[in-house]
């Protein structure tokens, strides 16, 4: 059985949205079927094309709305043109039609162009704004500014550079910022100990699960409804690391270390630069905090 979510997305899911994590209602299971007890059809466009009201994705044909990042229906990247995981073109790149699952991840896309300056909007050794990554590379290798090539990868689809084990975020469980948020149907969990995650490729998703969807993000916020599948990208230029929103559901937040909790949402599809230690809050509880690597960590 299918749901409908506030947003208009058709979820497997019942409870919250499989591609925004927007709560969805009781009694809206099985709202997208019409007469005959099927879900409506995406529009599709015969070719990728400007459409009114969206933008048809070049993979799927699925109508998007204006400024979308990546596919709702396939993961396919607007800001690279990276193919969703696993996808590859059925013909001639302009104008073949490319055969991939729907529901391929955001994560799938590659920044290997922009290591050798051929990333689209960016100069040589800086990422893309929006793009995603499947996680870390096969061999380890770093990837400094102006090097040829991203790093192999021993999974199916491109991976992001890797950069040197500098930086790692971590992931915690916040009171505070669940306190300030309307989310009285979701108990918080106890706090503990952070999970620690290394930040050795130039772009890592933030974000849930979703294994009907492939969507696997490299910063996991675990059981954390709230959180939109695709919430956050965090990227950096090789020296400094940025977050961007993805139209989430529930909006993402910075904050300093020390400071009072934010209260303005950043703007999707905008980089803001992280200061070390700066806090990312995003859903129900979820803060992810920017920091240093230790020696200890570096050499692990």
């Amino acid at each position: 059985m299918s749901a409908v979510c506030p947003q208009g997305h058709t979820s497997a899911s019942t409870d919250y949205c499989d591609t925004c994590g927007a709560p969805i209602a009781a009694g809206a299971a099985g709202g997208g079927a019409g007469a005959g007890g099927a879900a409506p059809a995406r529009p599709a466009a015969p070719a990728p094309s400007v459409l009114s009201g969206g933008v048809a994705c070049p993979n799927c044909q699925t109508n998007n709305v204006d400024g979308a990042l990546f596919c709702e229906a396939c993961g396919y990247d607007f800001t690279t043109g990276a193919l969703p995981r696993g996808s590859a073109p059925a013909g001639s790149p302009a104008g073949g039609s490319v055969a991939g699952p729907a529901g391929a991840p955001a994560g799938g896309g590659a920044l290997g162009g922009a290591e050798g300056g051929a990333a689209a909007g960016g100069p040589a050794g800086e990422p893309a704004p929006g793009a995603a990554s499947t996680g870390a590379p096969a061999g380890g290798g770093s990837a400094g500014a102006g090097a040829a090539g991203a790093a192999a990868s021993s999974g199916p689809g491109p991976v992001a550079p890797a950069v040197p084990l500098e930086w790692v975020a971590e992931v915690w469980v916040d009171p505070d910022w669940y306190a300030e948020q309307d989310q009285a149907d979701q108990p918080c969990p106890s706090p503990g100990l952070p999970t620690t995650v290394p930040l050795t490729v130039r772009s890592l998703l933030v974000g849930r699960v979703s294994r009907s969807r492939n969507i696997h993000p490299e910063i996991d916020c675990g059981t954390d409804a709230a959180v939109s599948r695709r919430q956050a990208q965090l990227t950096t230029d090789g020296s400094r690391w940025f977050v961007e929103d993805l139209q989430s559901s529930n909006g993402t937040y910075v904050g300093s270390a020390g400071g009072p909790l934010p209260t303005q949402a950043l703007v999707p599809g905008q980089r803001r630069e992280l200061a070390e230690d700066d806090r990312v809050y995003v859903g129900a509880w979820t803060r992810i905090v920017i920091r240093r690597a230790t020696p200890e960590e570096r050499t692990a």
